[in-house]
């Protein structure tokens, strides 16, 4: 029996040598044993190089990835300038974007906002031609609202001493003058045309700033004037409805709010006051430089009279065009101020372009204001020459 053992032993130690891929065919019950020729060779781990396993993470699913760890057990230190720089890319991203719809917003309502005024503005005027009472009834109801926008406190009231008075002063002078001169302008011609001359505000700015402050500028800027002063003289040789007054009040206008920018610019420097506050603070100075010279140059009994003359021509209605001119005109310098906290003021005086663009096209539309070809084609070279100028000052 020991003897058959051996045999068979024998027998299938020699059909695996030759065969040995019967060792895949094999019962599960059969027993068998390579040979030493075939045993896997020793394999020798070295210390100079480190011990990758993530080939086990293929073969058992049981066995956890090997990662580095800080000295207290913390998680894997985050790649430097990974996902946080993206992350803070993305952040800055949505943030300028949300920026640019900000300022869309406010220009859009600006916009808006000014070619309502000056429809009613216009409304008014016709119907009741006291430009001083009306300008004084814009800044009295804004003064009103912000007064009352501090009382119940939609808006904090800005904190301010004598000093900010005082450098506000020549400012509000200034924005005084421009507004009633902008308002008898209205009150002689067609808005359309107070608006054309009005564009070449830009050539009033170089000049004053030229010739009174020293300052030099580049010559693609006096080149831009060109089409500016051009572009006005020829809107005005062919206006239909010219009137000297309404002519000559828009130029004073130009020249004012030029002084008005500069003192702005002087005056303001490290002031923590907002725009609109700033505005609102603006509006109530001029309301008391300007009532005083509003009563002595036209008077309550004309006005008494003219209120009459309105009512009996015009209706109830009148009332909310004074009223609605009144509003829309601090509402939409306070938006603009609003937008010059946000912008540049290149930004800005482009923005006032387009501004004036909007409101020549829709007056024209609205009162039906004969134009002349070459009257449009001034109007166009001079609002030109005002989108040159502000990219010449770039």
């Amino acid at each position: 029996m020991v003897l058959s053992a051996k045999q068979t032993f024998s027998t299938k130690i020699g059909l695996f040598r030759r065969n040995p891929s019967s060792l895949h065919q094999r019962s599960p019950l059969s027993l068998s044993f390579p040979s030493t020729t075939e045993l896997p060779k020793r394999t020798v781990l070295s210390v100079t190089k480190p011990l990758h396993l993530s080939s086990l993470r293929a073969k058992s699913p049981l066995v956890r990835p090997c990662e580095a760890y800080e000295a207290d057990r913390s998680e894997p230190t985050p790649p430097i300038g990974g996902d946080d720089a993206t992350a803070e890319a993305a952040l800055e991203t949505k943030s300028e974007a949300a920026k640019r719809l900000k300022i869309g917003i406010y220009f859009a309502t600006w916009w808006a906002l000014n070619v309502v005024f000056n429809i009613y503005n216009k409304k008014v005027l016709n119907a009741y031609p006291y430009p001083w009472l009306t300008s004084t009834l814009s800044l009295a109801a804004g003064s009103l609202m912000m007064l009352i926008s501090w009382a119940v406190g939609i808006v904090e009231t800005p904190k301010t001493d004598f000093d900010f008075w005082k450098t506000l002063f020549p400012v509000a002078v200034a924005h005084t003058i421009g507004h009633v001169a902008a308002t008898v302008s209205m009150s002689k011609v067609a808005v359309s045309f107070t608006h054309i001359i009005k564009s070449g505000e830009p050539a009033f700015s170089v000049l004053v700033s030229r010739f009174i402050l020293g300052e030099t500028f580049p010559t693609s800027v006096y080149l831009s004037l060109i089409p500016i002063i051009g572009g006005c003289a020829l809107s005005a040789l062919t206006e239909l409805n010219f009137n000297m007054i309404g002519f000559m009040g828009a130029m004073i206008s130009n020249l004012a709010f030029v002084f008005r920018n500069i003192f702005s610019k002087k005056g303001m420097k490290g002031k923590s006051v907002s725009g609109m506050n700033y505005y609102a603070c603006l509006s109530m100075l001029s309301l008391l430089i300007l009532t005083p010279f509003a009563i002595a140059v036209e008077g309550p009994q004309m006005w008494v009279d003219g209120w009459h003359n309105a009512l009996a021509a015009v209706g109830p209605q009148f009332v909310w065009w004074v009223l609605a001119q009144s509003v829309f005109y601090h509402l939409y310098n306070q938006v603009s101020y609003m937008s010059l906290d946000q912008i540049s003021p290149l930004t800005f005086s482009v923005g006032n372009t387009m501004k004036r663009i909007s409101v020549i096209v829709s007056s024209i539309i609205i009162f039906r204001t004969p134009v002349q070809p070459v009257n449009a084609l001034g109007a166009a070279i001079a609002i030109l020459g005002t989108f040159l100028y502000s990219q010449a000052k770039l």
